[in-house]
């Protein structure tokens, strides 16, 4: 009987064995879901932290492109106010060009002479002018709010309404931009 116990004892040890190892399968099974869902996070993770990566890389790379642009504005239009000083100077030497008599009002050699060496300056200072971009606002095109500034209305029969009737002061650009609009009168 002993022989037979032995045997019970290695059969019953064998189908605790075959219990313990079925038991143990969902075990495995349950820590196969587990890893595949830590997986599934860390690959979320990963696509989120791609993502966020590429959103910064573009961003960064729009700044530097709008810093190089900001960068070569600058740099087009870095005399521009330089150019805005100078205007008071035109305007002065175009009064003092007015204000010398010509010589069919009489006017001896020596102011003709004046005269001369002014119109010779001015006509250097408009031929800087062109060379740097920098134009006289056309009035001849009519009346514009973005280029014009009407400082007064008066009364024209030889013009219609809203068109130029006289320019006051010159307007100028600088490249594509307004340096100072051109004051002028409008007809009513």
């Amino acid at each position: 009987m002993s022989d037979k116990h032995e045997k019970r004892s290695d059969t019953h040890t064998e189908e605790e064995k075959i219990e313990e190892e079925v038991s143990a399968e969902p075990t495995d099974v349950e820590e196969t879901s587990k890893e595949e869902d830590e997986l599934k996070k860390c690959e979320e993770a990963l696509r989120a932290c791609e993502e966020k990566y590429l959103r910064m890389h573009a961003e960064f790379e729009n700044i530097k492109k709008r810093l190089e642009r900001d960068k070569e504005k600058s740099v087009a239009y870095a005399q521009e106010q330089f150019a805005r000083d100078l205007l008071p100077v035109m305007d002065s030497l175009e009064l003092a060009l007015a204000s010398i008599p010509t010589p069919e009002d009489g006017a001896d050699e020596h102011l003709q002479k004046l005269r001369e060496g002014v119109q010779l300056t001015l006509d250097q200072f408009v031929k800087t002018f062109e060379k740097h971009h920098i134009k006289v606002v056309d009035i001849d095109q009519g009346f514009n709010p973005n280029f014009h500034e009407a400082v007064m209305q008066v009364e024209s029969e030889e013009h219609e309404s809203g068109h130029i009737v006289q320019v006051l002061q010159k307007g100028y650009t600088y490249k594509e931009r307004l340096l100072r609009p051109a004051m002028v009168s409008v007809a009513k």
